[in-house]
């Protein structure tokens, strides 16, 4: 874990650990993605609802508002330990940030290294009334200046968030039984997927609504399935676009996750995964976007190295746009990518 960056009042950096299974990996021994994820946003639903939590007032839970872009750098295995570490580095009046580190480790040679690093942003909701949005206590910087950055951040995925909650018009249409045989492979309808799924006591919080890490686990899922039906090899998360939950989950809705192909690079694939929400209990409400966000896969051989991934063949003009804007944000990601490493370099 890198030097924390803020300090009390509230609960110091804590560290989530456990070791990989079998049902936590795919065939060839990766670890879902999906299942890194729900790690993640455990560590940081525990700090950030200790922190919420410290000073006198109402009882409250945080809620996942948001996750910004994640790179899964290196790949879990069975038989290793996650170990999951989480900090505050900054509060508003009604969020918290939270930066998570995973390492792994080989617990047979010692071996360690880091496969991850995400930042997520919660909000406390009082336990009395899941609607109101309480006031988090703030903490303490080591440096003005980092109170100063971690604003900068805040205003940046705020405005991000409008951004996307104004574009989620799109739908994905569910494809349950699809006839796969009338389509061409590597085409977007013949890999895109739908999973749907019962919202259940042991998904929700003590509020009632979904744990965003159950949710991200089921969206890596989907995606995964997508990734998997283009290429037909073996897949491996590669990087998490910020995932934005625009909307509360309540326990007893029924959740669709869709996910289609929309970009592929020579070694890569982007796939946008939606998920709406179909309240049972408030009948009042119709289905509604809940969560969004992009995925992007690798392929992998036998021997874990990166394999060409078969070009999207786009037959609308949709599908045409959507191919071009995930080239925008590829190449995107690619330039800062670049620059970060010239960065190091120098250092």
């Amino acid at each position: 874990m890198s030097e924390p960056g803020a300090v009390g009042p509230g609960p110091a950096a804590i560290q989530v650990s456990r070791i990989m299974r079998p049902d936590d990996a795919n065939v060839a021994g990766n670890v879902h993605g999906g299942t890194i994820l729900k790690m993640i946003e455990e560590a940081g639903a525990i700090i950030s609802t200790r922190h919420c939590n410290s000073q006198a007032g109402e009882p409250c839970v945080a809620a996942l508002a948001r996750v910004e872009r994640t790179d899964f750098l290196s790949p879990v295995c069975i038989g290793e330990v996650a170990n999951v570490s989480a900090e505050i580095t900054y509060t508003s009046r009604h969020s918290v940030e939270v930066q998570v580190n995973v390492m792994s480790e080989n617990i047979l040679t010692g071996a360690k290294k880091v496969t991850n690093k995400a930042t997520l942003w919660y909000v406390p909701l009082s336990l009395k009334n899941v609607n109101k949005v309480l006031e988090v206590p703030p903490i303490q910087y080591v440096r003005k200046e980092q109170e100063e950055e971690g604003r900068k951040r805040y205003e940046e995925q705020k405005l991000d968030r409008l951004e996307t909650k104004q574009r989620n018009g799109d739908v994905i249409f569910p494809v349950i039984n699809p006839d796969r045989q009338t389509k061409e492979p590597q085409t977007v309808g013949y890999s895109q997927s739908s999973l749907i799924h019962l919202v259940g006591p042991s998904d929700c919080t003590l509020l009632g609504f979904v744990h965003g890490g159950v949710t991200m686990k089921l969206m890596d899922e989907v995606a995964g399935i997508v990734a998997a039906r283009h290429c037909k090899t073996n897949i491996v998360t590669a990087s998490v676009d910020a995932i934005n939950f625009h909307e509360k989950i309540q326990k007893g809705s029924v959740i669709t996750i869709s996910g289609r192909m929309t970009f592929t690079s020579n070694k890569s694939m982007e796939i946008e995964v939606f998920v709406d929400a179909e309240p049972f209990v408030d009948e009042s409400r119709g289905r509604y976007r809940a969560v969004s966000a992009f995925f992007t896969f690798v392929s992998l051989s036998r021997e874990g190295k990166a394999l060409p991934v078969p070009q999207l063949l786009t037959e609308t003009e949709e599908e045409k746009r959507r191919f071009e804007e995930g080239k925008g944000r590829y190449l995107q990601t690619k330039a800062k990518r670049q620059v970060q490493l010239q960065q190091a370099a120098q250092q």
